[in-house]
This record gives C-alpha cells, structure tokens and sequence, in this order.
C-alpha cells in the first residue's frame, strides 16, 4: 500500500504510545475501560486484536520497537542501562529523511532514566527527532530531572511528590491512592499538552511526524482525581487465578522466579479490584487527553491527511494469575493495543493476524512512500491492513528466554532451551493449564522449539 501520490501532499503522523497499557483495555476487548477516543481512532482504520510486545518490559521492547532488532540481536534482554548509540539505524531518522519535521514528547528510555534529561537532547536529534520534551516514567521522575520536574520543583510540587513515592514503594508496592500532584500537572496530561501546545502553533511548511510518549497507565497506582473515582471496584473484572500445571515435573524459567516475592503479593481482598478500577481511570485520563490532541488536528484541517498509529510498550498483569507488573510471557504483560488508521483508506476493521509492535516503523514508512534500508526483522503492516494474513507466529524475549505464540498454542523456553510453558490458545484463552512437559504434548513442544530456533538463526544469519 503505497499512501503518497505525486498530486497530494505528504500525511502528517501521529504516533501515541502509552507504558504498560494491557490488549484489553481498549475495543471489543476492553468492555471494562472507557476509551472514545482511541476506540474511535479504531473505528476509522485497523484494530489489531493479536499484538505482542517483542520484550515485556520498557528498555529491550523500546530498543526493538526503534530499531527492529530482536534482544538476541543486540543482547538487551531486560531493564538495565543502555544508551542507543548516536548512529543506530532506525525509522525515526529514515522519516525525517523523507522531509519530515520531527518532534517528541514523552519517555523515550532509549537511554538511561539518569541525571537530567535536557543535557541528552542532542543524542535525540541524533537519532532523527527534531524537536524534544522527554520525560522519564513516573517513578524515575524523583531523581531524573527534565523540564516537567522542573515544572514541578516551581510549583512546589517535586518534594510533596517524592515523598509520595516512596512512602508507597517502602511499604505497600501497589497501594492506590490519588496522585499528590494536581490533574494539570499529572505526567500524562503534561506530556499531553505540550503536544498540543506544539501542534497548535506548528507553522513549518514540511509534514509533521509527532510522537507522544506517554508515562501511564504504568504504576503507581495513583490516578488524579476526578479519575480516581471514576470507576467502581466492584465492577472490574475478575481477575485469572493462578494456572496449574497439567505435569508437576517441568523445566523452571523466570516466571517461577517472579511468581513469588513482590511479584506476587499476598492480595487483602478487594486490593486488586481497587488497582484495576484506579489503572482504567488513567487509561480513560490519557485517552481524553489523547482526545484533546485530535481536536487540534481537526482544528488545524488536517485530520484527513494525518496517519495515526497508537500502541504500548508492555502489558501488566493487574492481579491476574496473582501478579502485578510485566517481566513474563503471560497475555497481560506480553498482549499489547495496536491501531493504525490511515487517511483515505477504509477503516473499522477488525484483524485478528498474529502481529509485533515494532512492526510500527516498516508501516509508517511504507504509508509515507519510503522503506528501512537497514537489517531488521520487523514487518510492515500495509498488507495487513488490506485483510492478507501478516505473521505466522510472534516473538518475544527477555532475561534469554523466548516466546512464540502463533493463532493455537504459545510456548515459553527457559535459558537452557527447555519448554517451561505451553498453552493451548485456542482451548484455554485464559491460560489456565500449564502443559508443559506433559508426554501427551511432547511432539507439539518440538515442533514449537524447532520454529523459535528457525527464527533466531535466521536474524542472525541475515545481519552477518
């Protein structure tokens, strides 16, 4: 699908993505949340039902959504420290190549959540963004300066913040309670606005690719008000209880590791309804948000000429199977959103084809007439959008682990190789029976193995 025509100016872009926002908190899946805004950008292009982050935590799936490279690619496996290097080749740059005006607000953390952010913007530019407001996620904001915290430390609002913080993290992780700072200064409506902001007086000749970051739904629990109480606990959705193994013997992997701990707190009862209602307030505050940056686009003229992409890092597990946070290959951290909506091209589709995240940067490129020409491994959605089949499986790593997950099974392989979850998709879509190393299903662990060792030798073979 190529979008640019000789007689028609180039689309502006829009990209929104939010952190640690689940598959089932927006369109048909997500009947628990209230999204206008983003179910309605849905309604006009193509809502991909089958996405999976290629790594459940933010720096490794950021690396690979940037530069279409798997960790085992570029050996970013989980969230440590790393600083994309100046000269990565990525789709940022390959846009502003093709005349684009390029700006971002938002989390990057495609370098360190370290020092103050405004001395890196440089290494931004470096990487094909023009114009830049990073922020760091809402925990890295007590020690990560940039011009929000400074925002903050103005407004007297950084020290009644940072005491928030660690006041809920030295005691109770995931204690619910409104956000100290007031709704206007709320990291995602910041990050928000001053998108807007840029938009609004936006006077370049050349199109504008515009990339808002977002911090949430990512924790703290702590949504401002009128958000906080936007939702009633006892409507959310019960939680999946923890999954049983069909075999008790099987390989360990990390998930065993994080099933306890932190990880898995012993819940008081009604606490998880109480995380869910407060995360679905935040998902409906950065979607009005979200709804004020298209009513500037609309303002402008140009929502007939604008594509809009909008996905999420990672998931979170919000109680189910006795979690919070992501780190594992379970649906509510490894199943993120995933929308593209493309001017003059009929939307309200539904698709439910096996697709990556990173999968966004092919797409925007080919939409806008260029191409990566670069090694990756992502795959352009252009053809998806016309109802062809995209990926016959999906991969995601993290800690040296793998997952592959095709339209029936997924299976997870620990460090050594061995198989330590198997789920039945389509029989068991809440992923309730663990069939790992069970006998029966042997021959369907190998033939999954095999495919993930296709796919991994593959990409290496193809950037030697």
């Amino acid at each position: 699908m190529k979008r640019i025509e000789s007689d028609m100016p180039k689309p502006n872009i829009l990209f929104l993505m939010t952190d640690q926002q689940r598959w089932d908190t927006i369109g048909k899946d997500g009947k628990w949340v209230q999204t206008p805004n983003i179910d309605g950008i849905a309604q006009k292009g193509t809502l991909f039902t089958q996405c999976i982050t290629n790594s459940p935590v933010c720096v490794p799936a950021r690396l690979t959504l940037a530069t279409g490279k798997y960790p085992h690619n570029t050996g970013v496996w989980t969230h440590q420290e790393y600083t994309m290097p100046a000269d990565t080749q990525n789709w940022m740059r390959e846009i502003k190549r093709r005349g684009y005006r390029t700006s971002l607000f938002g989390k990057t953390h495609l370098h360190p959540h370290k020092g103050d952010l405004r001395k890196q913007e440089n290494l931004l530019h470096s990487w094909g963004l023009d114009d830049v407001n990073e922020t760091s996620g809402p925990r890295a904001s007590t020690h990560v300066l940039s011009h929000m915290t400074a925002l903050w430390d103005r407004k007297g609002l950084l020290d009644r913040y940072k005491a928030d913080v660690k006041n809920r993290f030295s005691n109770k992780a995931y204690t619910v309670r409104p956000s100290p700072l007031p709704l206007e200064d709320y990291y995602d409506v910041y990050v928000a606005q001053q998108a807007k902001r840029y938009l609004q007086a936006y006077d370049c000749k050349a199109p504008w690719f515009c990339w808002v970051s977002f911090g949430g739904p990512h924790e703290p629990w702590d949504t401002p008000e009128p958000y906080a109480s936007m939702y009633d606990p006892k409507s959310m959705p019960k939680s999946t209880p923890k999954f049983v193994t069909k075999r008790n013997r099987r390989p360990k992997g990390f998930l065993d590791e994080i099933i306890v701990g932190k990880w898995s707190p012993n819940f008081e009862p009604g606490e998880v309804n109480a995380m869910r209602a407060n995360y679905a307030g935040n998902v409906t505050l950065i979607d009005h948000q979200i709804g004020e940056i298209l009513e500037v686009i609309e303002a402008r003229g140009e929502m007939e000429n604008t594509i809009i992409a909008f996905t999420s890092d990672h998931g979170e597990m919000n109680g189910d199977h006795g979690l919070i946070y992501k780190m594992n290959f379970l649906d509510g951290s490894v199943r993120v959103p995933l929308i593209v909506k493309v001017p003059g091209f009929e939307g309200n589709r539904t698709s439910d084809s096996i697709v990556e995240n990173s999968d966004i940067g092919p797409t925007l490129l080919e939409l806008i007439g260029g191409e990566t020409n670069y090694k990756q491994f992502a795959k352009s959605l252009c053809g998806t959008l016309k109802g062809n089949d995209h990926r016959e499986d999906g991969l995601s790593e993290i800690v040296g682990e793998f997952m592959l997950m095709n339209e029936e099974w997924k299976i997870a392989l620990n460090k050594e190789g061995h198989a330590y979850l198997l789920f039945n998709r389509e029989n068991d879509p809440h992923e309730l029976e663990n069939l790992a190393g069970d006998v029966s299903h042997r021959s369907k662990e190998v033939e999954l193995r095999h495919r993930i060792l296709e796919r991994i030798i593959q990409s290496q073979n193809e950037l030697k």
